[in-house]
């Protein structure tokens, strides 16, 4: 559906895609983000659009000459990793249950890392700059180094998929891991004591932001670069350990090569030209969806995903949503579902299916179809993808 402006009284206005009001809360976070003095031309809200910290998830914000960590989160270059691979799904018959025992003893998850390192890892080219990042995680490096290729907590995910044609997917959600919290934290807190010793009058301390050309910035930008770089190759070393194991089970070992890949941020903030002006754009819980370029729109784990390509919609600063979005809090999905109601929500798809992951279930989101429905305008769909095991952090 096309965008509306939302009637929010603010100097610059909102335009969502969201296909419903926000709530009152919801109103005030996008209201607060759109006062700003340097936002650019408008605020675009995406169709996943939920409650988040300073700035709504699933909202674009381009600005002119300043940028809100806080805005950007803390988990830095968060985003998914998909490959299509040339087997079809009858080869995976009585192996799935394997392929997750696989991936779970290969790739570290929750809290957990590698007690091997292994040389995708060792060899990144960004370990050579990490004595230049802020002091606050320079005692952090082995953590970092032994957490490159794996997968985290929360909404984080390795997923085995099929598609309408029966061609198997492989799948995974992941960011940055501890370092990059770190360094979003270090300069969170600095952005908020420079507003204090300023004075800054802000709607949400949250969001204090750092102006271009000032050290702060050029620090934060230099971080932000360095984390985000991170978060994709960590997506990369989890997906070459997970198309090993695939190889392994359904090609007999022989190694294949991928008939699409794709790796996209969705948390994540990069200089770019909208309405002929360079911006620095913010995507807190969106894609960049420019014409042709592909992304990936997971559902939840027992939902449908998709693998869509951009419009390049000019409204949306070339974007669209990054999954279906969150429709009750982590606490309400535990409180409101029970483990019978998991399993049967889940039922034919391989994955944990115990308390641990209650807050994961899939009345917890918003119908991924609808989300796609609201974004026809955004992107095409290339691929719908049907969960049939899934790892969760």
């Amino acid at each position: 559906m096309p965008s509306q402006s939302l009637e929010l009284a603010t100097p610059k206005p909102v335009l969502s895609w969201a296909g419903h009001d926000l709530g009152p809360k919801e109103a005030q976070m996008a209201r607060n983000v759109a006062s700003l003095p340097f936002v650019f031309k408008h605020v675009a809200l995406m169709p996943d659009v939920h409650l988040g910290k300073g700035a709504l998830v699933g909202s674009v914000i381009a600005t002119k000459d300043a940028i809100v960590p806080a805005a950007v989160g803390v988990d830095i270059g968060c985003g998914m990793c998909a490959v299509k691979t040339p087997y079809t799904s009858d080869r995976l018959e009585g192996k799935i249950k394997k392929i997750r025992n696989d991936l779970e003893a290969a790739i570290p998850v929750g809290f957990n890392e590698n007690k091997d390192i292994g040389k995708s890892a060792q060899n990144w080219q960004g370990w050579r700059d990490f004595k230049d990042l802020h002091r606050g995680v320079q005692k952090v490096e082995g953590k970092a180094f032994k957490q490159m290729g794996s997968l985290g907590g929360g909404n984080h995910f390795i997923e085995l998929c099929v598609d309408a044609d029966d061609s198997v997917w492989l799948m995974l959600h992941s960011g940055s891991r501890h370092i990059g919290n770190r360094l979003a934290q270090c300069h969170i807190e600095t952005a908020k004591e420079l507003a204090k010793l300023a004075e800054t009058k802000l709607a949400d301390p949250d969001l204090a932001y750092f102006v271009a050309g000032s050290d702060e910035f050029k620090a934060y930008w230099r971080d932000l670069q360095w984390a985000q770089n991170y978060a994709r190759h960590n997506r990369d070393v989890m997906m070459e350990r997970f198309r090993k194991i695939v190889d392994t089970h359904l090609g007999g070992g022989k190694a294949t090569k991928p008939l699409l890949q794709v790796n996209c941020h969705h948390n994540y903030a990069e200089k770019e030209v909208h309405f002929d002006e360079e911006v620095y754009v913010t995507r807190k819980g969106a894609v960049r969806a420019r014409d042709g370029d592909y992304g990936i729109i997971p559902g939840s784990m027992g939902a449908k995903s998709f693998i869509v390509k951009g419009k390049g919609n000019a409204a949306s600063y070339c974007s669209c949503s990054h999954g279906a979005g969150r429709l009750m809090s982590r606490n309400k999905a535990k409180k409101s579902f029970s483990l019978d109601d998991l399993i049967q929500q889940t039922q034919g798809i391989e994955c944990r299916k115990d308390r641990g992951v209650l807050d994961e279930i899939p009345s917890a989101y918003k119908p991924i179809d609808e989300v796609m429905a609201q974004q026809s305008d955004l992107v095409e769909v290339v691929a719908a993808l049907r969960q049939v095991m899934c790892v969760k952090g």
